[in-house]
This record gives structure tokens, C-alpha cells and sequence, in this order.
């Protein structure tokens, strides 16, 4: 089979693949742009096949869209406070694919939708993607360039269930459950949940709102419960997520992203800064423990297990799964009509799961919110190691493991010189690292490929901007318009992040992809290597002006206006 021949595949038409599918197309209108996306549907996470009825953003209404088209205000009652039901996100991104027209042609019709990636190999400086259509036909085609948009939270991450083949009831990732039947089957009416973050505590508020007898199971060797915080009221956050983005703010974190200014050192280093920030932090964790009322919800929620949901670390560490609260009455349902477990499953049996310390739980379904993996699949060993991705740390070449390793341990002294209070953090559960982390240059790039990168691979509050912002400068990438620095700086700006992010995010940082606080600093620092400005503002203004969606036009019209 002869490969297609075009001039730039992108993988994945979530959020991030559109974006950089679009802005390449800005500033190359006439080129043969390919999307191939696995799901029938555009949005990625957000697609019309994965999202449910109570499914709902975590961004205020504003601020979850791209730049150059607003999204229509959904009705009220589809909106909780700011948040709105994700359908509403799935339907924006449809509009958008069609509203985008380049040389005739609409974006969606270079969207190639039922299309599985099967394998990426590259030979004589061509990329050669193989795969099936959505007719199950064997297809291949051939690129210089390529965009991996493929995401974090395409393939779920599935728990290992001892004995799974004797359950014979279904066992449903949050991915499905949209396109399941549990809440509505009079067949299931016991339903037990798996994980901790937001996934499954949606999961576990839905069906208990459904009248199912619901247990919620969170692993004792993990990280423990989520942080759930209520969704602001509309006023309040769009000021909340105003406020969120000033670079003042960013200060009051410890982050490599940060300027070394005095102000910074004062926070970082000294005895009253390093108090003023811990205060900061403490005060926001009672508020949230405040709004839980973990201890004292009554006697029915203490014999629920209710306490267990109480975080196991400070916020501000973030070493376990956070998200917002779309529901006044989360907390009183989970306390009243839950059971908590927190316990690791032995196996599974017919109708039953059977915890480790001998407790048997009746369940005519499993639902996991058990997270994802990154979706690479499509690249080899070999391919992994050599692009900085994650693999499992047995099959990475021991020679480049040592490399990382002394590079890793000298960035370390430096995090911990600049950070004292990462020296020292609290009693925590750390979670076995079986992988190696993510080690991109500005979480995009390759060493040594410039004819690929990869958006979208980074975890970061605001997707819309962050698409929009790696956009920008992936194309760029690609295009040779970056004076980029010698090789081993940027190794060594590489080890740096991957050092800093284990002891900023503990155990997710050991992925090398958090970037949790850092959506304004990070995006700063994208366009302070691509020489553009016209997002800061004069002198104290650019410390107190939050992030606008204004701005972004105005630096695509930058960036075209300068590099052509």
C-alpha cells in the first residue's frame, strides 16, 4: 500500500489538536493538514459520545472556549453556579471545526474521525502513520511533520481486578459511562465505585442521586481523596480565576516559571516570606475542610465512612486529585447515602469483591474513575526513549537512564537552593514510580526531532489557553523559527523541570507533566522565547493584569506579523 502523502499530520481532535491544527493553518493556509482522531467525534474528553447529563466543566463560563469565537450561553438550567454541563463544550467544538475555512476548505473537512493509529515509524526523515479508518481499512500516510494531540486522558487507566472474568457484571470506566446503562438498568441497583478524584466522585453522586446502594472504594496504598471545592458563584469566579492567572500571584508558589526577582527570594527563602505563604495555604485548607465537615455530618455519615474522605495532604502539595464540586447537595448525598471504604481489593468473584482485610461487598457493577494513561501506544521502545517519553523504566536504556540520573541530582541541589520548603515536605503517601517521566522541552519538544512535538501533554488548569499558547509556539517549532539553546542546556533545562516537579507535585509530579499553578508562567514563558510582547503591560501592570482572551489575537497577529 502506497502511503498518503501530506505535509502535516496531527493526532487527536480534542481541544489541543484543533488548536494547533488551526493556528498551523493560520499562518499555512494552502498546506495538506491531516486530523486523525480515533472517536466518531471531535472534543477529545469532551466528544459528544463521552460526555453524560451531569458531566460539567471545572473552568468558568468565559473562559473555556478559544479566543476568536465565544461560546453561546448555555440556558440556566443547564449551568451550576459557572460551571455548565459539558454537552455544551461538545457542541461549541463541532461549531468551531466548521466556523475555521482555509483555502475552501473547512477544518472539519480534514478531520478524519474513526481513524485508529496503530503505529509511528519514521524513515528517511518521514513520518509514516499506519492505522485503520473507520470502516476497519488498513491506511498509511507519510509526513515531515507531525503533532501528537492524542492527550492524557484518552486511554483509560484500568485496575488490575484479580478473578475479573467471575464477575460477570460490567466493569465500566468513566470514559463509557455515558454510553452505559447503570443509572438506568433495574438489573444493577448495587453499584460500587474505584478511585479518588473527581471522576469518582461524579460517578459515585450520580448514582447514588439514582437510587443505587453505592460504595465507594479508595485504595488504602494510594494517595488517598481528592480535594473538592465548591464551585463559586458566577461573580465570584470569574474574580477567582481573574485573580488566579495574575503573575503576583504565581509568586505564591514555588516554581521554576517564576522571575528570581527580590520578591520572589523574600517568599521562597525567608523565614517571614516562607510564613506569609504558609499562612496563605493553611487558610484555604480549613476553608475546604470547613466546607466538608468531614468529623461532624452526624451518625449516619459516621457509619458511612464519611471521615475517610478527608484529604491526606496539604492542598498546596497536591499530591492527590482535586476538581470543583457542581452540586449543592454533593456532600450531604456522599455522607448520607454512601458507604466509604478505604481499603485495597484482594479479588473479585461472582456478584462480589473481596477487600484485602476479608470484607465482601455485593456489586451488580464495577465503575472506575480510576484515570488515564497516556496515549503513545502507537510509538515503540525505542521511539519512547528516544523522543522523552514515558515508558516503563525496565525497557529504557540503562546508559541514558545514567545520563538522566547525574543531570536530575544536580538540578535537585538547585530546586532545593532556590525552594528550601520542598526539602521538607509533609508525611505523604508516595506512589510507586513504574514509568519514566515525561522529559519535552517547555513540555512540547523533543532533543534532538524537530519535525515533531507534542501539545496537550502537559496538566494544567485551563486547556482552552494553554492549546491556543502551545500552538503558537509549535509551530513555530516546526517551522525553524526558534533560535533554541546548545543541546545540553536544554537537557539540563529539561532535568531542572523534571527535578523540580517530583518535589513541587510529589506523587504526580513524578510524571514530569504537572503544571498545575503554573498556566501563567508557564505560557510567559513560551512567548518570552519567541520574542513576543504584546500580552504584558507596562511596569506594576503586568503583575496585576490577569490573563484576557484578548490577548491571544493579538499575539497570532504578533507572531504572523514577524515571522510571516
Amino acid at each position: 500500500m502506497e502511503p498518503e502523502q501530506i505535509d502535516i499530520a496531527v493526532i487527536g481532535a480534542g481541544i489541543c489538536g484543533i488548536a494547533a491544527a488551526k493556528f498551523y493553518l493560520d499562518v499555512h493556509p494552502d498546506c495538506k493538514l491531516v486530523i486523525l482522531e480515533r472517536d466518531r467525534s471531535v472534543g477529545g474528553v469532551w466528544n459528544s459520545e463521552r460526555v453524560y447529563d451531569t458531566f460539567y466543566t471545572q473552568s468558568p463560563f468565559g473562559t473555556w472556549e478559544f479566543s476568536d469565537m465565544a461560546m453561546p450561553r448555555p440556558p440556566e438550567a443547564d449551568m451550576y453556579n459557572a460551571s455548565f454541563k459539558a454537552k455544551y463544550t461538545s457542541q461549541y467544538l463541532e461549531s468551531f471545526v466548521d466556523s475555521c475555512v482555509y483555502a475552501g476548505k473547512k477544518l472539519r473537512e480534514r478531520i478524519r474521525c474513526g481513524f485508529d493509529v496503530r503505529e509511528i515509524t519514521k524513515r528517511d526523515d518521514v513520518w509514516i502513520i499506519s492505522g485503520h479508518d473507520q470502516k476497519g481499512v488498513p491506511r498509511k500516510l507519510k509526513s515531515p511533520k507531525l503533532v501528537v494531540a492524542s492527550g492524557l486522558t484518552s486511554v483509560p487507566n484500568m485496575p488490575f481486578l484479580l478473578g475479573r472474568g467471575k464477575f460477570q457484571n460490567p466493569v465500566v470506566h468513566q470514559k463509557d459511562f455515558g454510553k452505559s446503562d447503570v443509572l438506568s438498568s433495574s438489573a444493577v441497583m448495587r453499584v460500587t465505585v474505584l478511585g479518588a478524584a473527581k471522576s469518582a466522585a461524579d460517578l459515585v453522586y450520580d448514582c447514588a442521586k439514582a437510587g443505587k446502594a453505592v460504595t465507594w472504594i479508595i485504595r488504602r496504598t494510594g494517595t488517598g481523596p481528592g480535594v473538592f471545592v465548591p464551585s463559586p458563584s458566577a461573580r465570584s469566579a470569574s474574580a477567582s480565576y481573574s485573580v488566579g492567572t495574575l503573575r503576583v500571584v504565581a509568586t505564591l508558589t514555588p516554581s521554576i516559571f517564576n522571575s528570581q526577582s527580590w520578591w520572589d527570594r523574600f517568599l521562597q527563602r525567608s523565614p517571614i516570606g516562607q510564613r506569609l505563604l504558609t499562612k496563605t495555604w493553611n487558610d484555604l485548607e480549613r476553608k475546604v475542610l470547613r466546607d466538608g465537615s468531614f468529623d461532624n455530618r452526624g451518625e449516619v455519615a459516621k457509619r458511612n465512612g464519611f471521615e475517610k474522605l478527608k484529604p491526606h495532604s496539604p492542598i498546596i502539595w497536591q499530591n492527590q486529585g482535586a476538581g470543583l464540586i457542581n452540586r449543592p447537595d454533593f456532600w450531604d448525598t456522599i455522607a448520607t447515602k454512601v458507604r466509604v471504604v478505604q481499603q485495597d481489593i484482594g479479588q473479585v468473584d461472582k456478584g462480589v469483591i473481596r477487600l484485602e482485610d476479608g470484607q465482601e461487598i455485593p456489586a451488580d457493577a464495577i465503575l472506575c474513575g480510576t484515570g488515564w494513561v497516556p496515549s503513545l501506544n502507537f510509538f515503540s521502545h525505542d521511539q519512547l526513549a528516544k523522543l522523552g517519553l514515558p515508558q516503563p523504566i525496565g525497557t529504557y536504556p540503562i546508559e541514558e537512564a545514567d545520563t538522566w540520573t547525574s543531570l536530575e541530582q544536580e538540578a535537585d541541589r538547585v530546586v532545593l537552593d532556590r525552594f528550601p520548603m520542598l526539602a521538607n515536605p509533609p508525611e505523604h503517601y508516595r506512589e510507586p514510580v513504574t514509568h519514566t517521566p515525561y522529559r519535552l522541552y517547555n513540555s512540547i519538544a523533543p532533543l534532538q526531532d524537530h519535525s515533531i512535538v507534542f501539545v496537550g501533554h502537559a496538566m494544567i488548569a485551563n486547556y482552552f489557553h494553554l492549546a491556543e499558547c502551545q500552538a503558537i509556539w509549535a509551530t513555530a517549532y516546526l517551522d525553524g523559527k526558534i533560535e533554541l539553546p546548545p543541546l545540553e542546556e536544554r537537557r539540563k533545562t529539561i532535568a531542572l523541570f523534571v527535578a523540580w516537579c517530583r518535589r513541587r507535585y510529589l506523587s504526580n509530579g513524578d510524571r514530569g507533566h504537572w503544571l498545575a499553578s503554573e498556566q501563567r508562567t508557564y505560557t510567559d514563558r513560551l512567548f518570552d522565547q519567541l520574542g513576543l510582547s504584546s500580552h504584558r503591560r507596562f511596569w506594576l501592570w503586568d503583575s496585576f493584569t490577569p490573563i484576557s482572551k484578548n490577548d491571544l489575537p493579538r499575539l497570532r497577529a504578533e507572531y504572523i506579523n514577524k515571522y510571516g
